[in-house]
């Protein structure tokens, strides 16, 4: 059974105080202490509810982000992923960690839960509340089948032909959207994503303010670069319900 959804910010090793500062900024959370052997993890505390989002500095490539998924037993939820839904196994750490590949390449964790019911935010524009897996065109339907047998949570077709949603239960802190990219011959990536509203306008020039840049305009978002290079993206989708109000 899932337990919690971690979103995961991952960046170069050496620009996470970059990292960190802007989306302590931009979150209006605090730091916690660094963890690992090289400091590379770290957890934005929020002061209205458990954490969700966590800081990851990789020490290879420029990053992206990843999901991290608590569960009663991981050795049991690791099995199901390998033998029934066909992701493959890049390590572990002993009953408390999985770290897996989806079919399409995309990194994510099982982890243990900790026994204790958490509290997930409120909605608020501004708050980082989706991760997004990027999709190569051949890879999408098997991703999004993927998924959906994984966590159990069904597949909600979009009007854009290019998204798929998982029905996350509103007891998680995120929602998850699967969109189809255009390029061929890609890995699975992941970026973090903001519902803005009709705010967006106003949350990009704070962003900008604490050093991210404009990247590109979509139909309904804004492709960002934080000061540490990662892409995310802010959104016209109501932070209530995740979902544009068209």
């Amino acid at each position: 059974m899932i337990r919690w959804l971690w979103a995961f910010a991952d960046r170069p090793l050496g620009r996470f105080d970059e990292a960190a500062e802007f989306w302590c900024a931009a979150s209006g959370t605090t730091l916690s202490p660094r963890r690992g052997e090289h400091g590379e993890f770290a957890t934005f505390l929020p002061d209205d509810a458990d954490p969700w989002l966590k800081l990851q500095g990789v020490r290879e490539g420029d990053g992206g982000a990843h999901l991290d998924i608590d569960v009663d037993d991981v050795d049991a939820v690791t099995h199901a992923a390998l033998e029934e839904h066909g992701a493959t196994l890049v390590g572990r750490e002993g009953v408390d960690l999985s770290v897996l590949r989806t079919p399409g390449g995309q990194l994510f964790c099982l982890t243990r839960w900790e026994g204790r019911e958490r509290l997930a935010p409120a909605p608020a524009a501004g708050r980082v509340d989706q991760l997004c897996f990027d999709i190569a065109p051949e890879h999408f339907e098997r991703e999004s089948a993927f998924w959906s047998g994984f966590t159990g949570w069904p597949l909600e077709r979009s009007p854009e032909s290019e998204f798929t949603r998982l029905a996350v239960p509103g007891a998680m802190p995120i929602h998850i959207l699967l969109q189809r990219r255009d390029a061929p011959g890609t890995p699975a990536t992941a970026h973090l994503d903001l519902a803005c509203g009709a705010e967006v306008g106003r949350i990009r020039a704070a962003h900008e303010a604490l050093g991210a840049q404009w990247v590109a305009d979509g139909r309904d978002w804004r492709v960002m670069r934080d000061p540490a290079g990662g892409l995310y993206c802010l959104t016209e989708r109501d932070p209530r319900t995740g979902r544009l109000a068209r």
